[in-house]
């Protein structure tokens, strides 16, 4: 659970491609947490960051704890998560707006 938040544990628990679910979910917090100008470090954990979709299925990301904090800090008014994935590889941009 050092990745996943419990709703996105419970989801990858049923998945059908749970490696493939995996390695997007990190993806996404790797590039959140860069694109706020960290990375994984001073306070910052990958379950802080909330992969999940909108109703019309695009990836969106959720904050918590020192990951929110921090991007308040920041000024962050909006979030742009894009993924992408294919066969053996997953990669994400994260673009964060003040």
């Amino acid at each position: 659970r050092r990745v996943l938040s419990d709703h996105e544990w419970s989801i990858w628990e049923q998945h059908q491609q749970p490696v493939r679910f995996l390695a997007k979910r990190f993806a996404v917090k790797e590039a959140a947490a860069k694109a706020l100008g960290t990375g994984i470090r001073n306070g910052l954990a990958f379950n802080q960051f909330e992969v999940y979709n909108d109703e019309l299925g695009k990836p969106k990301l959720r904050l918590w704890g020192e990951a929110k904090l921090l991007a308040e800090r920041m000024g962050v008014s909006a979030i742009h998560v894009t993924l992408a994935d294919e066969r053996h590889y997953a990669c994400a941009t994260v673009i964060v707006e003040s």
